[in-house]
């Protein structure tokens, strides 16, 4: 049998994308008795696991092993490692599977992922084994690939895969203690948060959530420069730091870094899938600037944004003369009612805060028509006129988790805070919400 040469990462690079048939033997390509992963697993486990990292994949990978799934079978513990890491965002899972032989391949996400979603619930097994090509005209060299096989009740496939060896591993962060943050709080943070980031790639730190830890609070906060969300949990719930010696003061808890929006995307919707309401374990490397997430099987790691966030505390020290109390569902409607006069030319609503009527007015006129709304409300202070962006208004109010809605302004060309009131969706949660909004001086 010839003995098989290293992978060259130039000629295994076009073999990536494509799935293959089983091949019978030739003299361009055969198989190397060499010794493979050999698993047993269930399609449910696979196909689950696979989807939790499959997200992690880039768009456009910069190299076509950023496309692969680093999967490691470990024969002592039986478990199965999945890992997608684009060097910049990285999860990771496990899952306990019958390991008859360990090892590791990377193997393209989609197409396994679509592979194993369409098998019938059961047992897949799976192995590999590596492939000799030897190129016509070029008998001194040969190309090395890793076939991975797949067989179920229903069939077998088999994938193209590339060895571990280029997969870059994920950044340890490797520190002493951890913070751990209440799930459900957690979740409830990004999801207040993360719709106020920015996609504009210029204003590259805005399209992070802002994270601050400050001994027993929690604040995440976000702006696009006309908007801005700010949460503040309480850490009652928040395992404290490890006790440390008697000889040895602790340091006040106080951290600070920005994380990219696309990570705690997935942060946010691997959280919503789990059904564990353990806590979720926060470790931060402010030296690489690394953060990553703990819970159970799974972990998520991110690079942090650098530079310097906004110092957004002073926009929430204005004088708010004016408070205006109504509920939130008949807002919610009344404002996705009049929205669809708005398009991408003219998304200005003007409200009305009528304070001898009690009652709030919503108007936005167009070329073609116009809509008016008018809602009871509770508000305090002389009547104005003020006008928002309708996106940016409905998503503040739709974000809020009680059964009224408050809004404080300071006149017509000033910024406004809508904040939560009344009883809460999950009082459990010890949150506090506030979102500021600048006004549409122009039509005022």
């Amino acid at each position: 049998m010839p003995k098989t040469q290293k992978t060259q990462r130039s000629k295994t690079s076009k073999q990536v994308e494509t799935p293959i048939q089983p091949q019978t033997e030739t003299h361009e390509q055969q198989l190397v008795e060499t010794p493979g992963i050999q698993i047993i697993c269930s399609q449910n486990d696979l196909s689950t696991n696979l989807s939790l990292v499959s997200h992690a994949v880039p768009q456009r990978p910069t190299h076509p092993i950023l496309a692969n799934v680093l999967l490691f079978a470990d024969e002592k513990s039986q478990q199965v490692h999945l890992t997608v890491f684009d060097l910049s965002l990285g999860i990771q899972t496990s899952f306990d599977a019958q390991v008859r032989s360990g090892g590791e391949i990377t193997i393209p996400v989609e197409i396994l992922s679509d592979i194993v979603e369409r098998f019938p619930q059961g047992d897949i097994t799976f192995n590999n084994q590596a492939v000799k090509a030897d190129k016509l005209g070029e008998s001194e060299e040969t190309a090395e690939s890793l076939i991975a096989t797949l067989t179920a009740d229903s069939g077998r496939y088999q994938v193209r895969g590339l060895s571990a060896e280029e997969f870059p591993r994920l950044p340890e962060v490797t520190v002493q203690q951890a913070i751990h943050l209440p799930a459900e709080t957690l979740k409830v943070g990004l999801r207040g948060s993360l719709f106020a980031t920015t996609s504009d790639e210029a204003k590259l730190i805005l399209t992070g959530v802002h994270i601050k830890l400050e001994q027993d609070i929690l604040e995440l906060a976000a702006t696009d420069g006309h908007r801005l969300a700010v949460l503040q949990a309480s850490t009652q719930g928040i395992a404290g730091k490890k006790k440390q010696p008697d000889n040895t003061d602790d340091a006040p808890l106080s951290l600070s870094f920005t994380v990219p929006a696309k990570a705690l995307r997935e942060l946010e919707r691997i959280l919503e899938m789990r059904t564990s309401t353990d806590p979720v374990a926060l470790y931060y490397k402010k030296e690489e600037e690394i953060v990553a997430f703990h819970w159970g099987k799974q972990r998520l790691v991110s690079r942090c944004l650098e530079g310097q966030y906004p110092a957004y505390p002073e926009l929430l020290k204005h004088d708010f003369k004016h408070q205006m109390t109504l509920e939130k569902a008949p807002l919610v409607k009344a404002l996705e009612r009049i929205a669809v006069l708005a398009d991408k030319k003219e998304k200005t609503v003007k409200l009305y805060f009528n304070s001898e009527d009690q009652q709030l007015s919503l108007f936005m006129a167009r070329d073609f028509g116009e809509g008016e709304e008018l809602i009871p409300a509770c508000i305090s202070g002389e009547s104005l006129y003020i006008c928002f962006n309708i996106k940016y208004l409905l998503d503040a109010v739709k974000a809020i988790r009680s059964s009224e809605v408050q809004m404080q302004l300071t006149s017509s060309d000033g910024p406004a805070i809508v904040v939560p009131f009344g009883n809460r969706d999950k009082p459990h949660v010890l949150i506090d919400v506030k979102y500021l909004l600048m006004p549409v001086v122009k039509g005022v």
